[in-house]
């Protein structure tokens, strides 16, 4: 915790994603390069965006740790101590490891570098976290299997120092830890090294071996066939009980997530730490405003995981795997020009003269506008910006921040 104040850690797919968060209010983000991290399909950072990310966030006073977060065989140790002192060498401050063979080299040619457990490695009692902690680990990232009881009993065990992180909101796995080997079976893709296909959010049928091109759906009861798809974490509601049981950092799960999300999401939780932090009752009448924001980014439902016990079958989304979502990314700022109160943006999805857009700013409500006075980049009028990624301008109705993200309603929820 920063002064008793739980740390909000965000993810970055992307240097843009590192960017979104830092300017939503993150206090750490985590981020992984081309190779040893379990988020091979995210876009992920090469070196150089790497040193400009970490550049970015310290000069604004946010960490950056880095995911080398793999469940390694013999092969991923040629090459590992140089990734490890190259991060060293551009600054990262911590990086996030699962497993003990890569830890003991950390600690060997990065002495001095911060190092934390990730999720993956499932500590799920005292002693574990004991026993990393002894080995040199800083910072445990809880397995997401424990219960707020059982996260305050472990508190209660371990050094003031090793600080606990957990998750608050975000995907959920249906296997323990995210250890599966689904993915690794269907699509030889392994979930450990990073390149899970979700095979949990697939529909499955039976088919008999005699009875070919005969399908017979797999149901858990009436529900539906996707009984493997787990609802997204949210934890909002219960920021006290989090911060009471002891955890100090406060995990967002999505490297593979657009800018919107992270913006979002990082926004909300940011503004909830600080309501709750300065005055409890002001955060609890400002839950149905978190709520309501939270439900307008992408996500299958939302649950609490196992913070509360054990979950059931309504933690599940049988009937279909989908994501909902009402807000689509529209633009990212670029520049704000007061005199004329005109924005410049980048486009990342249609949107057209007299369209409702929304201005997502780091704090408060969104607000909405029509779009007028829309200009394409040599200054002329312009019906609609239809282009991926165009640069257009047009008029804005309150200042906004270099980064800031536009998004608009969608047509449909799905």
């Amino acid at each position: 915790m920063m002064g008793g104040q739980p740390e909000l850690l965000s993810p970055a797919g992307s240097l843009e994603a590192l960017k979104t968060a830092v300017l939503y209010g993150a206090n750490a983000v985590y981020i992984g390069g081309m190779e040893y991290g379990l988020r091979a399909k995210a876009k992920n950072f090469t070196r150089e965006q790497m040193q400009e990310g970490i550049d970015f966030a310290h000069t604004r006073g946010v960490r950056v740790h880095v995911a080398v977060n793999i469940i390694a065989h013999n092969r991923h140790f040629e090459g590992l101590a140089e990734h490890l002192q190259e991060l060293e060498a551009m600054g990262a401050d911590a990086i996030i490891v699962a497993d003990a063979g890569i830890l003991e080299v950390a600690r060997a040619v990065v002495p001095d570098m911060e190092i934390h457990l990730s999720t993956q490695a499932s500590a799920t009692n005292f002693r574990a976290f004991q026993f990393w902690h002894r080995q040199g680990v800083r910072r445990i990232v809880a397995a997401r299997e424990l219960t707020l009881a059982e996260i305050r009993q472990i508190r209660e065990q371990t050094a003031e120092e090793l600080v606990m992180e957990a998750f608050v909101h975000g995907a959920m796995c249906v296997s323990i830890s995210g250890r599966c080997l689904l993915s690794n079976y269907f699509a030889h893709q392994d979930a450990n090294l990073g390149a899970c296909v979700h095979p949990c959010r697939w529909k499955y049928a039976v088919m008999e071996e005699s009875r070919p091109g005969e399908y017979f759906p797999v149901q858990e009861e009436e529900d539906g066939t996707y009984f493997f798809n787990s609802k997204d974490l949210c934890m909002i509601e219960y920021i006290p009980q989090m911060v009471e049981a002891g955890i100090g950092s406060f995990k967002i799960e999505g490297r593979m997530k657009t800018p919107l999300y992270v913006a979002m999401v990082t926004k909300v939780y940011r503004e909830a730490i600080d309501a709750y932090m300065e005055d409890p009752e002001r955060y609890r009448q400002q839950i149905p405003y978190f709520k309501g924001l939270l439900s307008l980014v992408s996500h299958r439902g939302y649950s609490t995981g196992f913070y509360l016990g054990a979950p059931g079958p309504e933690e599940q989304v049988y009937h279909e795997s989908a994501y909902t979502k009402s807000r689509s990314f529209a633009a990212k700022t670029l520049m704000y020009d007061p005199r004329s109160k005109r924005a410049l943006v980048e486009q990342r999805g249609k949107f057209s003269e007299g369209e409702t857009v929304e201005i997502l700013l780091p704090k408060g409500e969104p607000i909405p506008f029509n779009v007028e006075d829309l200009r394409d980049q040599e200054g002329e009028p312009i019906a609609s910006a239809p282009h991926a990624q165009q640069t257009v301008s047009l008029r804005v109705p309150v200042e906004i921040p270099v980064g800031a993200i536009l998004m608009k309603e969608v047509e449909s929820s799905r």
